[in-house]
């Protein structure tokens, strides 16, 4: 590895440690878990031992005491392992369900879900998605009623991952009506609450290999104590959290994004048509080199902004460029190797197939391409 502005050599030997880790225990799975549409919880108590589940989390509470960049490698690096659904399930459990227990969370909170977390002896989900309001958030109608010695809560959550498996969710909910994004409150709620209930498993096109559910909860009592953070802030408090969500989608995004042009160019390389290998045909050859600069310039954003977010600035501009930037060129790097390999791209025994459809989740899940547009031209001034 060469002289990195943001790497150093414990970066690097973390890396090391992961990638050997993803090539040996998890890619070979890839497609049985595929198949299946499901990983085994042994992954998750895998890397509880291996402690790649709490990088970046203090040492106190059994983590890594790292920064945010070895969970940007955590990302990367689970992308070799070619099962973008098992990424995705462990960046619910690291950077999405578990950093507002961390930053919101009374001490208890912190013992009772976020240590067993770290240790995967807790699988975690997030709720904040329903039917009728995804990428608006402040449209959320699962309510929470006050009720003596805690809360009544009753609605719907969708696309849910981990949900199926999950023992515990970090759940927004509305806990005044009328009041929009200002009426709404996290939650800590243990699956085996009376009035959980798992409706059913969702049949996606991608990502299969993760668990993604559709919840009811119906008159679902918690207690007092199940509230995270202030009462009316969840929405500010989830707002937070979902820019830590984009930059790790970005990264995972982008690393996909190269383990598959690794794979078309070794392709290329061995396919022969006309008398020579196809990468010697030069408009597939100035193609890759397209798609090799453009991963370059995404993941080079990347690193800039999670150096800033690392830092404690809160670049929810740059984030955004991240997510939208990442998400295109990943999609737009599995559909052209798809291209390069023809007839064989698209039949099921070639991995081109699957990224090609995993990779399309990355413009919808997490704030779709629309949102994120919205969001860049909104703070740069365009609509003041």
């Amino acid at each position: 590895m060469g002289l990195s502005l943001f790497f150093t050599e414990e970066h690097e030997m973390l890396r090391k440690s992961i990638r050997e880790f993803t090539e040996k225990e998890l890619a070979p799975h890839a497609e049985e878990w595929e198949q299946e549409g499901y990983f085994p919880d042994w992954v998750f108590k895998r890397m509880g031992e291996l402690g790649f589940l709490g990088l970046h989390y203090p040492e106190e509470y059994g983590g890594g005491g790292g920064d945010y960049f070895t969970n940007i490698i955590l990302a990367e690096e689970l992308a070799r392992s070619g099962c973008a659904g098992l990424n995705m399930a462990v960046a619910v459990q690291v950077g999405m369900a578990t950093p507002p227990i961390l930053a919101f969370g009374t001490e208890e909170q912190k013992q009772r879900y976020l240590v067993p977390a770290i240790k995967a002896e807790k699988i975690a989900c997030l709720g904040i998605t329903e039917p009728n309001a995804g990428s608006d958030v402040a449209s959320i109608q699962t309510f929470a009623e006050k009720v003596p010695g805690g809360w009544k809560i009753n609605g719907n959550k969708i696309f849910i991952t981990n949900g199926a498996r999950a023992h515990f969710m970090t759940l927004l909910a509305r806990t005044e009506k009328g009041k929009g994004y200002r009426g709404m409150s996290l939650f800590l709620v243990d699956t085996d609450t009376p009035g959980f209930i798992v409706n059913r498993k969702l049949d996606k096109v991608g990502m299969r290999a993760s668990d993604t559910a559709e919840i009811f909860f119906e008159d679902m009592v918690v207690p007092e104590d199940a509230l995270l953070g202030e009462e009316g802030k969840g929405f500010y408090h989830i707002m937070w959290e979902l820019q830590g969500e984009r930059l790790i989608g970005a990264a995972a995004a982008i690393g996909g994004a190269k383990l598959i042009l690794e794979t078309v160019i070794q392709y290329t390389k061995e396919r022969v048509q006309f008398g020579k290998p196809i990468c010697k045909n030069q408009a597939i050859a100035h193609r890759i080199a397209d798609l090799a600069t453009k991963i370059e310039a995404a993941q080079s954003l990347v690193y800039i902004t999670a150096w800033r977010y690392d830092h404690g600035e809160y670049p929810v501009k740059e984030i955004s460029m991240c997510k939208l930037l990442c998400a295109q060129v990943a999609f737009e790097v599995a559909d052209e190797a798809l291209q390069f390999m023809g007839g064989y791209g698209y039949m099921m025994e070639y991995p081109i197939q699957r990224a090609w459809r995993d990779s399309r989740l990355s413009r919808i899940g997490g704030g779709t391409d629309e949102i994120m547009r919205e969001i860049i031209a909104t703070t740069m001034g365009l609509y003041a």
